[in-house]
């Protein structure tokens, strides 16, 4: 009975909720498309001619958003290019480049370095959370190991000077996170943007400027279905 209550919270929040309701007067396809473009206004993330990789891209309000930004070219099309990747399936977007699949595999990455054609990325963009157990270590370590997957991503294939752009929560390893990103960025910053609810524990950190750029593939375990959702 408790849980159907919280439901039925939740539910009456989500209808009522003003950037909902933006969101579908604006055709996006998630709120969250204004977290993201609260975050790039303060910190001028997204700029013309930049390569772009989004992590766990599905649904896509995220890569709308960017795809927005980057609109204008003569003739039409985008002045950048923008790459997603996902393990589920996501309706197209135009201008966007969109890779099914384990980011961790290599026939992911090869596609991905099919689009990239040998240029570096500027700004890795990374909205991934885990599936919940209701554990809190347990989900502590799913949240702590997304963002090793983020960071590895980002010191296989950023610019030196290159951002890194993920979602966390407060309470799943948090200050572990930020160490993580203290050790890897020169400089980092946390972001709670009003799109993200008061309620939520939701916080985004933002790194910039590789400490020890790498070059080639990360070699992270592969992303668990059962586990992990985008």
């Amino acid at each position: 009975m408790k849980k159907k209550k919280l439901n039925k919270n939740w539910l009456h929040d989500h209808i009522n909720d003003p950037y909902v309701k933006l969101a579908q007067k604006e055709g996006y396809r998630a709120r969250a498309a204004f977290k993201l473009k609260e975050i790039d206004e303060d910190e001028h993330l997204i700029k013309p001619d930049q390569v772009i990789v989004d992590l766990g891209c599905t649904p896509g309000s995220w890569g709308q958003y960017v795809r927005r930004k980057l609109a204008g070219k003569d003739g039409g099309g985008i002045n950048g290019t923008l790459i997603g990747l996902d393990m589920l399936p996501m309706e197209p977007i135009a201008d966007f480049h969109f890779i099914q699949g384990d980011f961790r595999e290599p026939d992911v990455l090869q596609q991905l370095e099919d689009v990239v054609q040998g240029r570096k990325v500027d700004v890795v963009l990374s909205d991934m959370a885990p599936n919940l157990s209701g554990i809190a270590s347990a989900d502590a370590a799913r949240m702590e190991h997304l963002i090793d997957l983020a960071i590895e991503f980002s010191q296989a294939h950023l610019k030196p000077n290159g951002s890194l752009l993920v979602k966390c929560f407060k309470d799943m390893g948090f200050n572990d996170i930020v160490l993580k990103f203290r050790q890897e960025f020169k400089t980092v910053v946390q972001k709670k943007p009003k799109a993200s609810r008061d309620k939520s524990s939701e916080i985004f950190l933002l790194g910039r400027g590789l400490k020890n750029p790498t070059d080639g593939m990360a070699s992270a375990q592969p992303l668990d279905s059962e586990q992990f959702r985008p």
